[in-house]
């Protein structure tokens, strides 16, 4: 056993627990937060079923970006369907026999990885080259970018540029799963690329890329319109109407 075998085995038991106990925690917040007013962004649904449709299409489709800016959209939306793909190419890495629908994905996750390096770019250059989008931006801003796009390209590196041993890396991470380690190849590309994937992990639950779990308890999206047919009272205030 090597020390940079032991070295990232601890990173990523490190980063993982910091990620699920970073966003759980988060998550916990975000649904114990009161929202006393009825404030959803109209148009909005009546019902619980619109709700939930009016959801799915802001999940999946990104409809209010869309209808703000066409361009953001495009890059937008662009970098998360091809990051969903590489994500699920990925999973190979972790099971051990492959799933089919896993096998399938392996083209399409290898060609999103172009897409998603291509989107995060438009984004990136948004930031800098559209004036009010510049004056907001902040160094977090850019560090997000920029770490997902180096993720991005030492991945590809290591698909088009400098191969490294797929297969030992796949041992690796099983090995991890299973707490039982093994060698970690030693591939500088490689070994840039997990850092930085680990990286990211440990910073999530503090960035700005909690937009994607905080999309959900968005008052403005998964709230009814119904103020006038329907009283709203939070749970703290109906408390307070219960005191003599």
């Amino acid at each position: 056993m090597t020390m940079l075998t032991i070295l990232y085995a601890v990173l990523f038991y490190v980063a993982t627990l910091v990620f699920v106990m970073g966003v759980g925690r988060k998550i916990f917040i975000y649904a114990r937060t009161p929202a006393p007013l009825k404030i959803p962004t109209t148009p909005a649904p009546m019902t619980t079923t619109g709700v939930g449709w009016r959801m799915t299409r802001e999940v999946v489709f990104f409809e209010s970006l869309f209808r703000s800016s066409k361009w953001t959209w495009i890059f937008g939306w662009t970098f998360h369907a091809a990051l969903l793909l590489v994500v699920l190419r990925h999973l190979r890495y972790f099971q051990e026999p492959v799933w089919l629908p896993v096998a399938l994905i392996q083209p399409f996750g290898t060609y999103a990885g172009f897409a998603m390096v291509i989107a995060l770019g438009g984004l990136w250059g948004r930031r800098w080259l559209v004036d009010r989008v510049r004056y907001i931006s902040t160094p977090s801003d850019h560090l997000m970018l920029v770490l997902l796009l180096a993720i991005g390209v030492t991945g590809l590196g290591m698909r088009f540029v400098a191969h490294t041993d797929i297969i030992g890396v796949k041992l690796f991470m099983l090995g991890l799963m299973r707490f039982d380690w093994q060698p970690l190849p030693a591939d500088p590309v490689l070994l840039v690329h997990l850092s930085l994937v680990a990286f990211l992990m440990i910073i999530f639950p503090i960035s700005k890329l909690l937009h994607a779990p905080g999309l959900l308890f968005s008052p403005t999206r998964n709230q009814t319109d119904n103020a006038r047919e329907v009283r709203h009272v939070s749970a703290w205030a109906a408390a307070l109407d219960k005191r003599p």
